[in-house]
């Protein structure tokens, strides 16, 4: 008679990957359930690409260009800058997201659970990834609608820009998980997060760099955004990408370690 197999118990990783998708799926269903908040930081880089085109763009791209007035070439010069400000703009939800679950006594409770103690800060983050990049997409859908063409772009150099702008929502959504840990309220967050979405505006997002006056220049220059765009432009329109490439990886790099080990140190602490 054969001795019954004693049931095999779970390790530790897949403990933390099975808590980490049910933390997942708790944050996807938040952002179904409320949207407004979404829909609000994502009309933002979208009115900002119809104004700039239909209201600035002749006179902007004959400022850039130096000839005559070319929408067209405008639209190609600034949607680059405004998917990146797009990702900005998402994260401020959920430094929000992470201030409201602080203050509203559900991270305490999860604190008394049997679950694994990072898989809540990790369900954060990847849904924040995740929305981050469905935003971006809908964004470039409305781009492209009103005459956004990338055609010089080859396949490896689409992957690459993909990939570019996913760790570039990673590094951002770190630091939008540490802001959101130390605000004391929902709204304390939304606007220590506010920064995320100026910066955008002081880069090389709608001028170039050389447009700006002489004491914003360095504002500009060495901030993670102008790097992050630079490339992405780079890669999407054929355009110089120089040392822009591995400046922008470094910001971003930087960014998520400095985020996340923000982020955990303070979510680790013991509640006063």
């Amino acid at each position: 008679m054969s001795t019954p197999l004693a049931p095999t118990r779970p390790t530790r990783i897949s403990l933390a990957v099975r808590d980490s998708s049910t933390m997942l799926r708790r944050n996807l269903l938040h952002a179904r359930r409320y949207p407004s908040l979404t829909l609000n930081l994502l009309l933002t880089p979208i009115m900002m690409l119809l104004l700039f085109v239909y209201v600035f763009g002749d006179t902007m791209s004959a400022g850039i260009g130096g000839g005559g007035p070319d929408r067209a070439e405008y639209i190609a010069y600034i949607v680059p800058g405004l998917l990146l400000m797009t990702i900005g703009s998402t994260v401020i939800g959920t430094a929000v997201s992470v201030s409201t679950d602080m203050t509203e006594g559900i991270i305490a409770r999860f604190r008394t659970m049997a679950i694994h103690r990072g898989s809540v800060l990790v369900g954060h983050v990847v849904g924040s990834v995740v929305q981050s990049v469905m935003s971006v997409v809908l964004v470039g859908a409305v781009a492209v609608a009103i005459g956004f063409r990338s055609t010089d772009a080859s396949v490896l150099e689409w992957l690459a820009a993909f990939g570019l702008l996913v760790l570039f929502a990673l590094a951002l959504t770190w630091i939008a998980v540490g802001m959101g840990l130390v605000s004391p309220n929902a709204e304390a967050a939304s606007n220590n997060a506010m920064p995320l979405i100026l910066l955008p505006l002081i880069s090389s997002a709608f001028v170039p760099v050389d447009a700006l006056p002489g004491w914003l220049r360095p504002v500009a220059e060495y901030q993670p955004f102008t790097p992050a765009i630079e490339t992405l432009r780079g890669l999407l329109l054929g355009s110089e990408i120089g040392h822009n490439g591995w400046l922008a990886v470094a910001w971003c790099l930087g960014l998520a370690v400095l985020g996340y080990f923000w982020s955990t140190s303070t979510f680790n602490r013991d509640p006063k």
